[in-house]
């Protein structure tokens, strides 16, 4: 058996191969649905990566992004391209590669959050994340736009007290807003 290592590094700190292998890894997981767009919402933060030897086996990113919650911003640690190798899923990968994103999250920002897919809802519950039950919307070029088709899938884990029935509105970027 192998044992797995996880690192964690900043984008800026990941060789040519690292990154290459991310990407890899995230073309395999998502089955040829990611992006460029989903690729540069996952560049800029910290990465934790799971190895098995010289394989990346998972990966979690958190990239920092601005919320408006009544009326406050908050600085919201935004979590991005959550793969395992689908031969290694339900093996426990995501959850050491979730511990550090969650970790940074808890010490560095106001909010994490996270946009699910209903697949992995019941993991990230078990974490301790909140299914955000208050419209969402984005900040967007002409103002703030609501989201409806995001309500539901958008999960939280406050860092600070926030009310989960209220509006929540992410920044403007490029592909999916959330």
């Amino acid at each position: 058996m192998i044992v797995t290592t996880v690192r964690v590094a900043h984008t800026a700190d990941l060789d040519a191969v690292t990154i290459a292998a991310i990407r890899d890894l995230l073309e395999t997981a998502f089955e040829g649905d990611f992006d460029e767009d989903d690729w540069a919402h996952a560049l800029g933060g910290m990465h934790a990566t799971a190895w098995a030897g010289a394989e990346l086996i998972g990966h979690a990113c958190v990239v920092q992004r601005q919320f408006l919650h009544r009326g406050t911003a908050l600085r919201t640690g935004y979590v991005e391209a959550v793969a395992v190798h689908p031969d290694r899923r339900r093996h426990g990968i995501g959850g050491l590669v979730m511990s550090p994103v969650e970790r940074i999250i808890r010490a560095a920002y106001d909010l994490g959050a996270l946009a699910s897919s209903e697949m992995a809802v019941p993991f990230y519950v078990a974490r301790g994340w909140q299914q955000w039950q208050g419209p969402s919307s984005v900040v967007a070029v002409d103002g703030l736009t609501r989201t409806e088709d995001e309500d539901g899938g958008i999960f939280v884990l406050p860092v600070v007290p926030v009310d989960l029935t209220a509006g929540l509105a992410c920044d403007w970027r490029n592909g999916d807003v959330w």
